[in-house]
């Protein structure tokens, strides 16, 4: 398989992840320079999440009418402009705006560089191919924690932003030099009308949650838009049944294993999306631990993750899709709810040992369920495939935000008093028992489902083609 592709790839995923690790280690100093509340900076990282919803679903479109190679190039360029930005920031409606301009780079930047991977890359050899494109990247939440908790509290949180200078200029210098050369494809006029549909529902029910549990606006903003965000997408829906050529191709949800694989993602990762928000506030708020000590502590759950990659490939071609992930995501959602438990009496050595656990299930789960969502795709619907799977990974993230945000709101309303560590635990029960939920989605797999891709059983992609897809 050749590596230099998903790892030149990884650079994108790379800035992406260290970023939001960074961010939320660095959400306390942040919000007392700018002159807000912790609770209330979650907004800018909602709106990270919101610009990401409205613009990746038109990823695939500009990745086939400009050449994939080129979008993803100036995605990283944008990226990095909009980094800049956060840098300068001196107020919480300029932080949130360049966070929004960075998710405009993001949103191109992740899906495309998987769809240039899924097109290169052989169905019986995508484990491993996201594997290597997964490993650098897990770089970014391993040094993310404790580079950003030292620079924030021996420096200024505004040099966290500038390291994605330098990243974002190898990324493109690399991609000029390595990636293969892409033409624009011929492709159907852009779905105008789809892209602001699936925008506002995307925005609007990501946003809508995000602002019912802000301290700094009235809760009958955030409901109105979510009402708008629900309205739209019930729109769209009928739109995209009416319209030939959609912006989301909602028919790949016929496919059984597709529907398994997204719907079931999302759920696990509306409790994954909460823990990078609640972990650091609960060390620094609950504990009081600095920054620094935050970020040495949480940065552990990569090792982990980075330790897995090296067995992922082996243990689904053994097992089956149905079977790791299934028990993976019950586990995982374990090792959250552990969190729950965790007090300033537990031993460094065992909150260690459980987010090393944490980090290892869930780095095998999101290889699995990332190469189980193109299984059943022939090659002329990856770049249809992509966006729906980016457009609903970044929305059940952005949930995640919103759903721990509240939890926090309505704890602290309840017992009439400032954030406690038991506010904490509470939360972090709840959104473990929302990634449990995950497993329902793929006890409906068929044992053998996805083999083409994992090689489970010994069955080969040549067989699986004879096969249909389930639905």
């Amino acid at each position: 398989m050749n590596r230099t592709i998903p790892l030149i790839l990884a650079v994108a995923l790379f800035m992406e992840n260290m970023d939001s690790t960074v961010i939320a280690t660095s959400l306390p100093a942040i919000a007392a320079d700018i002159g807000t509340s912790p609770i209330a900076l979650k907004l800018a990282l909602t709106a990270y999440l919101v610009s990401l919803a409205v613009f990746i679903p038109v990823s695939g479109w500009m990745a086939d009418r400009f050449g994939a190679k080129n979008v993803f190039r100036a995605a990283i360029a944008v990226f990095v402009i909009g980094s800049v930005a956060c840098a300068m920031s001196n107020s919480l409606a300029a932080f949130v705006g360049s966070r929004f301009l960075q998710g405009m780079g993001g949103a191109m930047m992740t899906p495309v560089g998987r769809l240039v991977l899924v097109r290169a890359t052989p169905k019986n050899e995508l484990v491993a191919a996201m594997s290597w494109l997964t490993i650098p990247a897990l770089v970014g939440p391993l040094v993310g924690p404790p580079v950003g908790g030292f620079i924030t509290t021996y420096f200024t949180w505004h040099w966290i932003f500038l390291i994605n200078v330098p990243i974002g200029v190898i990324g493109m210098w690399l991609a000029t030099r390595f990636l293969p050369k892409t033409e624009s494809a011929g492709v159907p006029p852009l779905d105008t009308a789809g892209f602001i549909l699936s925008g506002l529902a995307a925005s609007g029910v990501v946003f809508g949650l995000s602002v019912v549990s802000l301290p700094a606006l009235p809760p009958s903003v955030g409901i109105a838009t979510l009402v708008v965000g629900l309205i739209s997408g019930v729109i769209y829906l009928l739109h995209a049944r009416r319209k030939q050529n959609p912006l989301l191709a909602l028919s790949l949800f016929r496919s059984q294993v597709f529907r398994s694989a997204v719907l079931g993602g999302s759920l696990f990762r509306i409790g994954i999306g909460a823990v990078p928000f609640l972990l650091p506030l609960m060390f620094q708020i609950g504990f009081g631990m600095t920054p620094f000590q935050s970020g040495m502590i949480t940065f552990v759950s990569a090792i982990g993750a980075i330790g897995m990659k090296l067995v992922t490939a082996w243990l689904f071609r053994a097992a089956g899709f149905r079977r790791v992930l299934v028990a993976g995501s019950l586990i995982s959602a374990a090792t959250i709810a552990i969190n729950g438990f965790f007090t300033p009496e537990t031993p460094y050595a065992l909150m260690l040992g459980m987010l090393l656990m944490g980090g290892f299930i869930r780095s095998m789960f999101f290889t699995g369920v990332n190469a189980l969502a193109y299984a059943e795709v022939s090659d002329a619907d990856t770049s249809k495939a992509t966006p729906i799977t980016a457009v609903f990974q970044q929305i059940s993230v952005a949930l995640g935000v919103a759903l721990a945000g509240g939890i926090l709101e309505v704890s602290t309303q309840l017992h009439g008093g400032p954030l406690t560590l038991a506010d904490f635990h509470t939360a972090f029960f709840i959104v473990a028992a929302v990634s449990a939920v995950a497993s329902l989605s793929f006890l409906r797999l068929a044992p053998d489902a996805g083999s083409a891709v994992s090689g489970y059983g010994g069955r080969t992609a040549k067989a699986i083609e004879a096969t249909p897809p389930q639905t």
